[in-house]
């Protein structure tokens, strides 16, 4: 893209955009704004204001630690207000935050945190064990910060040195004069899930997720009437970013500390007790709360409720289950933890679709939808040109914009992620001649079969639609004639009765040409999930690769 400089402007330029900027403004402008969280010891509360005054006295007490700006101080916590604090008192100081991803292995987390040259690491006291089974390795870092509602001299660790969370905070000044950071500087680094060789650290500045809240607040609505549940993780990518949005609009807060897939019903409890409207998070949690919501005898009033799903496209028998039976709408997005992750999002019908009919609406509902401002797109094809905007020609997902990673931190050997100044996706899609991006499939799992693509996730949900199914996963496995054919694994619903004949016929019904379907289907009692909850189809491809080829050999 061409660059010019123009006739220079009277603004002030060299006032930063820092992530401090959104809590002072949200003491200063809604101090009385409550922030929920989970203990222990039950629901706790307390407002924008007390918040502030904790990370004030944070920023200190990294300061009296020694935590110079540049550093990279890590945090292995659940969704807590702790970390939320960390969140803002780290960068504010000039440090960086280090997500350490609690789902990824000890090894990879080792590495995480010494290619990072972490110097600190705070840790909840519930995760001791796993900073103790890293910290042998760990040669540069200085020391730890327990977090606990205990004081830290009950607490037994292998770890030193330690220090208290609330004993630091009790002992430092709640007055912090916050430094104007380069904007340009990192806020915080989260390193990919490591599905294909090691992990690769994106490092995102202040400006960018400056910029992100903003687009994300302007996109979803965001104001001060929202109440918003964090149940991304927020040890990977930012949870999204959400809280950060939230803060900037003034919204009130609820972090559910830690919860489960396997049990989401005191998830939804809180969201119902504390009225949320926005939330953000993945099929796989979105999945067991509607399955919860089913059997609650008085259906929750979430008519206000916009919750952002992502990671794989939401079946659409979850999200017309969502609005029937609570009135929340499911709303549709894409990204990767490289993007920070918001390119694409579909809430609002484009005026111009007006007319489409209810069942044209919800089929538009599975595209990941319209691309936000400040991401410039391409679909490229093999040959490296831009596919029509039809919606049928198929290409690899390139972007860039402030908040898309331009490189992986120290990770010589990756330029090849990188095209002509756009980070390569590996995900497969088209954009139909309205704007809306659809997601195929990942480029390594599109189906290839016989000279042609089938589309895993289309079929995947489609067979998620079946009332007696409660989970599916579609892969493609070598076979000596057609290059690849399909293979379905399918969880049944505790009673369901579901066989391969109905899965055949609902297929054939949903658009799907009869030599397209799966060779076999396979009922199982759990599908492998990879560390962010998606279907892990490396596993199942090598666990399954001599089903129709004996002689594939192993991978």
């Amino acid at each position: 893209m061409r660059r010019v400089k123009g006739c220079p402007s009277t603004s002030m330029n060299d006032v930063q955009l820092n992530t401090t900027t959104f809590i002072r403004h949200a003491a200063r402008t809604y101090p009385e704004q409550e922030v929920v969280y989970r203990t222990s010891a039950g629901l706790q509360r307390y407002t924008y204001a007390d918040a502030y005054r904790r990370m004030m006295r944070l920023a200190n007490a990294l300061e009296s630690l020694g935590v110079q700006p540049g550093e990279r101080v890590g945090v292995l916590d659940w969704n807590t207000h702790r970390h939320f604090e960390l969140y803002f008192a780290i960068p504010g100081t000039g440090a960086a935050l280090l997500q350490m991803n609690l789902r990824i292995s000890t090894e990879d987390l080792t590495y995480v945190a010494t290619h990072s040259e972490v110097s600190y690491i705070f840790v909840d006291e519930s995760l001791l064990p796993i900073a103790e089974a890293i910290a042998p390795n760990l040669k540069n870092v200085k020391g730890y910060v327990v977090m606990s509602d205990r004081p830290v001299g009950e607490i037994k660790t292998t770890l030193g040195p330690v220090h208290g969370y609330e004993e630091l905070l009790a002992e430092a000044d709640d007055v912090y004069d916050w430094p104007q950071v380069d904007e340009n500087s990192a806020y915080s680094a989260c390193y990919t899930s490591g599905t294909t060789g090691r992990p690769k650290g994106v490092y995102y500045s202040h400006r960018n997720i400056y910029l992100h809240s903003i687009t994300m607040a302007a996109y979803l609505g965001i104001s001060s009437d929202d109440c918003a549940c964090l149940i991304v993780p927020m040890f990977h990518g930012q949870s999204w970013g959400l809280f950060y949005a939230c803060a900037m609009m003034g919204a009130k807060l609820v972090f559910p500390g830690r919860y489960t897939a396997e049990d989401t019903n005191p998830l939804v409890d809180l969201m119902i007790q504390e009225k949320v409207t926005i939330a953000c998070g993945a099929p796989a949690i979105f999945q067991p709360m509607l399955q919860y919501i089913r059997t609650l005898p008085d259906k929750p009033d979430f008519s206000r409720a916009r919750f952002l799903s992502g990671a794989t496209e939401p079946p659409l028998s979850m999200m017309r289950g969502f609005k029937e039976l609570t009135g929340a709408e499911i709303i549709h997005a894409y990204g990767a933890t490289e993007t920070t992750p918001l390119v694409a999002v579909n809430y609002r019908l484009k005026p111009s679709l007006a007319g489409l009919t209810e069942e044209e609406r919800w089929d538009l509902k599975r595209k990941q939808g319209l691309l936000v401002t400040g991401v410039d797109v391409r679909v490229v094809g093999a040959d490296g040109e831009e596919v029509p905007h039809d919606g049928v020609s198929v290409g690899e997902v390139c972007m860039r914009g402030p908040w898309i990673a331009g490189r992986y931190y120290n990770a010589p050997g990756t330029e090849g992620n990188f095209l002509d100044g756009y980070w390569r996706s590996g995900d497969a899609a088209t954009i139909d001649q309205n704007g809306y991006l659809k997601i195929v499939d990942r480029i390594k799992d599109v189906i290839k079969s016989g000279g042609e693509w089938i589309s895993s996730i289309d079929m995947e949900n489609a067979i998620i639609g079946h009332p007696d199914v409660l989970d599916a996963a579609v892969v493609g496995l070598p076979h000596p004639k057609w290059q690849e054919r399909p293979l379905a694994l399918v969880i049944r619903r505790e009673g369901g009765t579901v066989t391969d004949d109905d899965i055949r016929t609902l297929l054939l019904d949903s658009g799907f040409a009869r030599w397209q379907l799966p060779d076999q289907i396979r009922f199982v009692s759990e599908i492998p999930k990879t560390s962010v909850g998606k279907t892990s189809k490396k596993t199942i491809v090598a666990q399954y690769r001599n089903l129709y080829d004996p002689s594939a050999g192993d991978e």
